[in-house]
C-alpha cells in the first residue's frame, strides 16, 4: 500500500508539473482574447491575413463558424511559441543563447525553438549570494525586434513569424518569475524563475514556476479561453497605455518579489506547501497582470499595423 501511495504521489506531481512556458496555454489565450477586444477593425484585418501563413492556421479555427474564425486563430495562435517545443521538425537550440542564429528574423524558414526568448531573468537575492545577469537575447530584445519588424516592410512571412511570437512573449513578460532569478545560498546559480523550488518532497517535481503558469486552469480549449477572458475586468488605462517593453519586465520582476517570494515561499529550493491564501492572492495577481498584458499588446499592434 505504501508503495502504491508513492507512486500515486509522484503521479499526481508529474500531472501538474511544467517545463517553464509562462502561462499555460490557457493563460496565453485568454490574454490573446482580452487583445482582440481591443484591436481596431484595420489591425484585425491585418493580423487576420498574416496568421492564414502560419503553417497550423487550419487547425486553429477547425470547429469555428466563418464569423468565428478570425478571433479563434487569433487566440490559438498565441500558444505556437510553445507548440513548436513539441514538434520533430524543429531543433532544441537550448536554454542559452549561442551564436548569430539566436537573434535571427527569417520568418518560418527559422526551426529553432528559441527557448530563451520567452523570458529576462533580473536576478536577485535574498541572502546576498552573488548573482549575475542574463543573457541577450531575450523576451526584452525580441520583442522590440518583432514589433519593429511588424511595423516595417519586411516580408509578409517575416511579419506573420513575428505576430505569433509577439502574441506570446507579450504574455510571457507579464507572468513575474518569466522577469527574475533568485539566487541563494543553496541554489548560487539561481532558481530559473522558479523552476527550481519544490513544493512537494523528491521525486515530485511540481515547483513554483509550474503553480504560477496553471493559475488560469489546465484546459486547452479555445472557446472556453475566449469565454473565460470575458469575464477578467479590465485594465487600468494607464497601465494599458504604457509601452515600454522594459518597465513591463521590472513590474513583473518587483511582483515575484512581492507576490510571489513571499511566504509560505521561503528562502532557498523548499519544499514548500502553498496555502489557500497564497493560492486566492496569486490568481487575483494573474488576472491583474492578463488583463494589462492584453491591453498592452493590442496597443503594440494597433501601433504598428495602423
Amino acid at each position: 500500500m505504501k508503495a502504491k501511495a508513492v507512486i500515486m504521489s509522484f503521479a499526481i506531481c508529474l500531472l501538474f508539473s511544467s517545463d517553464a512556458s509562462a502561462w499555460n496555454l490557457r493563460g496565453h489565450m485568454e490574454i490573446a482574447a482580452i487583445a482582440w477586444d481591443q484591436l481596431t477593425p484595420t489591425t484585425k484585418a491585418r493580423v487576420s491575413q498574416l496568421l492564414r501563413l502560419n503553417p497550423d492556421y487550419d487547425h486553429w479555427v477547425e470547429g469555428f463558424s466563418s464569423r468565428e474564425k478570425s478571433k479563434a486563430a487569433f487566440t490559438r495562435a498565441a500558444g505556437w511559441a510553445d507548440d513548436i517545443k513539441k514538434k520533430n521538425d524543429y531543433t532544441d537550440d537550448g536554454e542559452k543563447p549561442s551564436g548569430p542564429d539566436s537573434a535571427r528574423n527569417i520568418g518560418y524558414r527559422d526551426t529553432l525553438m528559441h527557448r530563451y526568448w520567452h523570458y529576462k531573468d533580473i536576478p536577485f537575492s535574498p541572502d546576498n549570494t552573488q548573482t549575475h545577469d542574463g543573457p541577450e537575447p531575450n523576451a526584452e530584445t525580441q520583442i522590440i525586434a518583432f514589433r519593429d519588424a511588424l511595423a516595417s516592410e519586411a516580408s509578409d512571412d517575416v511579419r506573420s513569424y513575428d505576430l505569433v511570437w509577439l502574441l506570446h512573449l507579450v504574455g510571457d513578460v507579464h507572468q513575474p518569475l518569466h522577469a527574475t532569478s533568485r539566487f541563494t545560498h543553496d541554489l548560487p546559480d539561481g532558481d530559473r524563475g522558479g523552476n527550481e523550488v519544490k513544493l512537494c518532497e523528491r521525486p515530485c517535481r511540481n515547483e513554483l514556476h509550474a503553480f504560477w503558469d496553471d493559475l488560469f486552469g489546465t484546459g486547452t480549449s479555445t472557446r472556453a479561453a475566449i469565454n473565460a477572458a470575458r469575464k477578467i475586468d479590465d485594465a487600468p488605462a494607464g497601465s494599458a497605455a504604457n509601452e515600454d517593453v522594459h518597465a513591463w519586465i521590472v513590474e513583473s520582476f518587483e511582483l515575484a518579489k512581492s507576490d510571489v517570494y513571499k511566504p509560505p515561499i521561503g528562502v532557498g529550493g523548499g519544499p514548500f506547501t502553498i496555502s489557500d491564501a497564497y493560492k486566492r492572492k496569486a490568481k487575483v495577481v494573474a488576472n491583474a497582470r492578463a488583463a494589462i498584458a492584453g491591453a498592452r499588446l493590442a496597443t503594440l499592434l494597433n501601433n504598428a499595423l495602423h
